[in-house]
């Protein structure tokens, strides 16, 4: 692996400087007066990567996530739909199946696709609703932050905050294998899985937005991106509208919340029948198997798109600041995944969900004067996997929240004098009574694998701990005085 290549870390430096390489901002940052010990050279300020642990929070039973028989819904949308003159005036009654309320026009068509943001055109009625407005008590993630330093590339959230299509373009025929003798192993995938993945229309004061949502239980439980349900972290005031492979909209309300993993599971109201996708072992992902990446980029419903697993356990971070970050464990992906895609599935050549999309790497490049616009796609993509997605979605379920592996130090990357190549995560503090400070780990010391995973960077010890459970143990590699040793910790519990 290439060394501009290899994740940032929570200084937001890849390791790559030089001018159009490497992993690049899109926000300054400020220069950081730290110095790592014993070389002399300026290093980030340590940051808590892995905050007090708070009360614990034990899971109830685990909710079945079983498939059940597609509902039979009414189709949308209506005829003539999209069309340049598909318009109708303020207060006039609703097509059957007709767009939900906060994306659609009162006296003028939908604009074509762009990739740069436009505001959605205002609701021209309201119907009936099965559900009204709801509060998210919960904050923390900056979505579409980036990952990185120097000129170059980023890591940015998925989510298609104020960007529309045409709205011919919106809606698409479920999946179907028509020839069964020519069909791909993506169609089979594409078809398996496709019914139980639905589009998220989010909107609020300050704007409106789009996602993809993967069901998780036949009366409604839908998973998704934490960053979808609050517009970027936006807002926690927001109406939520989801609709179904098969065109249906349903209101919907936000049943919890997890900034760090940014995930959040919404309950459609009224619903039943719903077809629940079926969860693969993350765990057996092997690098080069078959990657399908199903959801709505730009609105586009029903999209597929194929690759393969690129990579597994890349550490990505995203967020402005370390408070406001977010790191995953990720699963990478060259399948073709953009803004919209935020929610949606990624699902393996049985059609079974084995990441939830959340991520791409985009180049920044020029917009127009006085903004900054990225290049979408380009064939690195990240997905959160499905084991950690699963466990967090029943804790969400179960209790409204979610609690995470602890160990209890904030770090920060260590390298050498001059050299900006990573050589392990160096712990600067360690909080009291915590899991490290049990273990005996002390500031200064370096931890250079977790288990038998190398850690280079602070973003990927922050990774590996926040990929396992609380309660797990286990084994650091610890460099202390120029000596390596292995340390067992049981790793604590807190929550958001």
């Amino acid at each position: 692996m290439s060394e501009q290549n290899r994740p940032a870390d929570e200084t937001g430096l890849g390791t790559d400087r030089s001018a159009g390489s490497g992993w690049a901002p899109q926000q300054s940052r400020p220069a950081s007066t730290y110095q790592t010990p014993g070389s002399g050279q300026p290093a980030s300020a340590p940051t808590e990567q892995f905050p007090t642990a708070g009360p614990a929070e034990q899971p109830s039973a685990t909710p079945p996530f079983m498939a059940g028989p597609a509902a039979a819904h009414q189709p949308w949308p209506p005829a003539g739909y999209g069309t340049a003159g598909y318009q109708r005036t303020l207060g006039a009654s609703a097509p059957a199946g007709a767009v939900p309320p906060a994306f659609q026009t009162q006296t003028q068509a939908f604009p074509q696709a762009s990739y740069g943001p436009q505001p959605f055109p205002a609701a021209s009625y309201e119907p009936a609703r099965r559900t009204g407005r709801w509060r998210l008590g919960v904050a923390g993630l900056v979505a579409g932050a980036l990952i990185g330093g120097g000129a170059g590339a980023g890591v940015v959230a998925l989510s298609d905050v104020d960007t529309v299509v045409s709205a011919s373009g919106a809606s698409a025929q479920p999946v179907v294998i028509k020839d069964a003798q020519k069909a791909t192993s993506t169609t089979a995938a594409a078809a398996a899985a496709a019914p139980s993945v639905v589009t998220l229309y989010v909107s609020a004061a300050a704007g409106s937005g789009s996602g993809s949502g993967v069901v998780l239980s036949e009366d409604g439980y839908v998973l998704t991106n934490n960053h979808v349900v609050s517009l970027d972290s936006s807002t926690d005031d927001v109406t939520v509208q989801v609709r179904t492979s098969d065109g249906t909209v349903y209101d919907a309300t936000v049943v919890g919340t997890d900034p760090s993993n940014d995930l959040a599971v919404v309950k459609l109201s009224d619903a039943g029948g719903l077809t629940s996708a079926v969860f693969a072992d993350s765990e057996a992902v092997q690098v080069g198997d078959l990657a399908v990446a199903i959801g709505a980029p730009l609105g586009l419903t029903n999209t597929v798109t194929d690759g393969i697993i690129s990579a597994t356990n890349r550490a990505v971070q995203a967020g402005s600041t370390q408070d406001e970050s977010t790191v995953i464990d990720a699963l990478q992906t060259d399948a073709a995944i953009n803004p919209g895609n935020s929610g949606g599935a990624l699902v393996n050549a049985d059609g079974e969900v084995i990441g939830i999309n959340t991520a791409i790497a985009s180049v920044a490049s020029t917009g127009l004067p006085g903004q900054e616009a990225t290049s979408g796609n380009i064939g690195v993509g990240f997905a959160i996997p499905s084991n950690t997605a699963q466990r967090i979605a029943e804790q969400i379920i179960d209790t409204g929240s979610a609690t995470h592996a602890l160990l209890g130090v904030s770090a920060r990357t260590a390298a050498d004098a001059g050299s900006a190549v990573g050589q392990g995560a160096q712990v600067a503090t360690v909080s009291e009574g915590s899991a490290a400070d049990e273990a005996g780990l002390q500031a200064g010391d370096v931890i250079t694998a977790v288990g038998d995973r190398p850690i280079t960077t602070s973003t990927e010890l922050t990774a590996a701990i926040r990929s396992a459970q609380p309660g797990d143990e286990v084994t650091l590699t610890v460099r202390r005085s120029g000596d390596s040793s292995e340390v067992e910790v049981t790793l604590d519990e807190t929550s958001d």
